[in-house]
């Protein structure tokens, strides 16, 4: 979700032997959901333990967060507070989404069409209340520190990176950029092909840097103007201007300097419900708190065995690796392997 400013952005792949030693900031519904979407069986269904119950999210969190630790890597995952009264139209539209999707689900369903029906089974993942409390528990025995966020995790991610708290934050949404996030990392944990939902093609999916100050650089425009340019093509708290993408909205903010010109001279219409300036002042200063600790303990390892093997009937040879990793690099705190960015 969230903005479609991307393509204006400059991407640098980047390894997890670059990332060693620093704290990355990772917005956990934004990682829970890609896992609730990715992570199913053939026919769209959720993974599941031997008592029906969803384990897609544990997996994925286990998994990718020792694989993380195993590269000297220092994860802190940032939890979502109240959305913006703002909001509340997006997460009305989401809804709607998901309710169609779920129709069309149960139409491919009727016909066998198990491509289909995994396309959109995953357009229905929802992030409920048992999913959320069971990955908080997982990531606290694992010994993996969270922060429960005022409202927008992006926000309170793109906060502690520039209180020096965090060296990066971990997201697939561009709106943390709007949040001041200086060095972002992308598709973190993705490497080799990736199909592309709905089409019989792949892509190449690796792990990238992109720099804030960087891309602003390069193209001659002000973090300002790049909420301008969001605001343009559309964020989570408006549509935008209707049939302008990113590219042309930058023409447009290069052209005027700032939206409020660009809806004057060039008679543009904002479909929003909210004002633009309210908008702008929310991405500029959104509610945060520093009521946070990052500590990164052994895990609990016994209650990490039970939880996983004997409750969730993980295997228990990964579970018993992933432990040993988790349990050597939290020994001691890591070294930054390399020097600022």
């Amino acid at each position: 979700m969230g903005t479609q400013i991307g393509t204006l952005l400059t991407k640098t792949p980047i390894t997890y032997e670059k990332l060693c030693g620093k704290v990355i900031a990772i917005d956990a519904y934004n990682t829970i959901y890609q896992f609730l979407s990715a992570i199913r069986q053939r026919d769209g269904s959720l993974l599941t333990d031997s008592s029906g119950n969803s384990v897609s999210h544990l997996t994925g969190l286990f998994s990718r967060t020792s694989k993380m630790r195993d590269a000297n890597i220092k994860p802190v995952f940032i939890f979502d507070g109240k959305p913006p009264e703002m909001k509340k139209a997006t997460l009305e539209k989401r809804k709607e989404c998901k309710e169609a999707a779920s129709r069309n689900y149960e139409l491919a369903k009727d016909e066998g069409n198990l491509e289909d029906m995994k396309k959109f089974a995953q357009a229905t993942s929802r992030i409920t209340s048992q999913i959320l409390e069971e990955s908080k528990k997982l990531l606290d025995i694992m010994g993996i520190p969270c922060v429960q966020a005022e409202s927008e995790a992006e926000a309170q991610a793109a906060f502690m990176t520039s209180m020096g708290d965090a060296d990066l934050v971990g997201s697939q949404d561009y709106d943390v950029f709007l949040f001041g996030a200086e060095d972002v990392v992308r598709n973190l944990g993705s490497t080799g092909k990736r199909k592309i939902p709905g089409k019989k093609a792949y892509i190449e999916k690796t792990p990238e840097h992109i720099s804030l100050k960087g891309s602003l650089e390069e193209l001659h425009i002000t973090r300002e103007q790049l909420i301008d340019i969001a605001i343009c093509t559309g964020t989570d708290f408006n549509e935008g201007i209707h049939r302008v993408g990113a590219k042309t909205a930058l023409k447009l903010i290069r052209k005027h300097k700032d939206i409020s010109t660009v809806i004057r001279e060039e008679n543009k219409d904002i479909r929003s419900c909210v004002p633009v300036e309210e908008i702008m002042e929310f991405f500029q200063n959104p509610p945060v708190t520093t009521d946070y600790s990052l500590r990164w303990n052994k895990p609990k390892s016994d209650a990490l065995f039970d939880f996983l093997v004997e409750k969730r009937d993980f295997s228990e040879k990964q579970v018993l690796k992933n432990i040993e990793i988790l349990e050597n690099r939290a020994s001691g705190d890591c070294q930054s392997c390399l020097g600022e960015w």
